[in-house]
């Protein structure tokens, strides 16, 4: 599951503290020879056993160990900045790939090339997660992104096909509606959830998120706004997460639904279920989609100790090949980067194949704006709740996000 709520911390608060832990490696405790550690956000059991599995199949050959610390998703950047603080931070650090702009920026991580990180082979939208000012910081051995999930039995009692356009999406929603059940279900919460779901329609319709109030990202409210007022979504995606919006996706009470491959586990339970996953529409016919690209990044601390940096490295190499890529994409319902790897993930799963297919053309939240992405992203969610709840056109929404992401600055 992407790491979709957390609020980086403040950038100087960062370079205040990495900066000065960086120049003050000497201090620092010496940390065990043949132990390496890894801040992580694994607290789910399965989750941190399994990545336990990967690095220690990585660790052995090179006769060491691997030691995770994991906490909750919204805490590993203040965990992050404690440790630098009292220089004991880990030797690989895990984050959200829209926090590493804001650690890079400080000068506190490595840059991948030095420290001998292989990215060749990888997505560009993987690539450009794990980068900041063109040079790759961290490095994502599998991600996440969004389609459209729908219920096969409801689209062929009704006689529809899967939309591929947004007409389509709103013919088609307005069909499927039908007493208890919308026909389109995503989520609007004013934050990082709704954001994410916006960002297909806002990317895909020529939408820039350096430039708000250009006009080209209006549509894609406006398509939001339509399905709202047309009563084919629930005026209650405003308030929904992405979560609630599975669960009513679920529960029947919608037939088709945006959301990622992180829902897979939930939704292959139920064998009562017919769910099939398609593209997200897009505005015109024969237009890739252009999602989000999700997920977490490993990357390596400056920690001032380079013997231990290059083995390091010769883990997260290790974590990333091919093999280990596909696994651990299975693992955890997430596509891996590798090019190949995604290819052969998608002929062992073809069920998620629009998740795969989609990684392709996917792109990094951060991979425009920089370390300035969540003033962007909180301008955003006020410009489509102000929409969706009547206070705003889409262009003045746009005018004012611009003007709230400039004074944000």
């Amino acid at each position: 599951m992407p790491s979709l709520r957390r609020r980086p911390p403040a950038p100087t608060l960062i370079l205040t503290v990495l900066v000065v832990a960086s120049g003050l490696v000497g201090c620092a405790k010496v940390p065990d020879a043949g132990t390496f550690t890894v801040l992580n956000s694994a607290t789910d059991s399965h989750e941190h056993s399994e990545q336990q599995k990967f690095f220690d199949r990585c660790a052995k050959p090179l006769g060491v160990r691997v030691r995770q610390t994991s906490v909750p998703a919204d805490q590993v950047a203040a965990k992050a900045l404690r440790m630098a603080s009292s220089h004991s931070l880990t030797d690989i650090l895990e984050l959200d790939g829209s926090e590493l702009p804001q650690f890079a920026d400080t000068g506190g991580l490595v840059p991948l090339k030095d420290a001998g990180v292989d990215v060749t082979g990888m997505s560009e939208g993987a690539v450009s997660m794990g980068s900041f000012r063109g040079t790759p910081y961290g490095i994502a051995r599998s991600v996440n992104s969004l389609a459209l999930i729908y219920n096969a039995d409801l689209l062929r009692e009704a006689g529809v096909e899967p939309p591929t356009t947004w007409d389509e999406l709103k013919t088609a929603a307005k069909k499927l509606t039908r007493g208890r059940t919308f026909g389109m279900a995503f989520s609007a919460t004013p934050d990082a959830d709704g954001v994410y779901q916006f960002l297909p329609f806002f990317w895909s319709g020529g939408g820039d998120e350096t430039r708000l109030d250009d006009g080209r990202g209006a549509p894609a409210l406006q398509l939001w706004k339509d399905l709202v007022t047309s009563k084919s979504a629930s005026s209650a995606v405003v308030t929904w997460n992405q979560q609630d919006v599975n669960d009513q996706f679920i529960a029947g009470r919608a037939a088709m639904m945006i959301n990622g491959p992180w829902q897979v586990p939930v939704l292959g339970a139920r064998k009562d279920l017919a769910w099939e996953v398609a593209p997200v529409p897009v505005p015109e016919a024969g237009r890739p989609p252009v999602p989000p690209i999700g997920g977490t990044v490993m990357a390596l601390p400056r920690t001032g100790d380079s013997g231990r940096q290059r083995t390091a490295a010769k883990i997260i190499n290790c974590l990333n090949e091919q093999r280990n890529q596909v696994d651990w994409g299975e693992s955890v319902y997430n596509v891996p980067t590798r090019t190949a790897a995604a290819a052969a993930y998608k002929a062992q799963n073809p069920k998620l194949g629009a998740f795969a297919d989609q990684v392709a053309t996917a792109r990094s939240r951060t991979g425009r704006a920089g370390a300035h992405w969540p003033v962007v992203s909180d301008a955003l969610a006020g410009a489509f709740q102000s929409v969706l709840t009547g206070r705003s056109t889409p262009e003045n929404a746009l005018k004012q996000a611009q003007s709230r992401a400039t004074a944000g600055k």
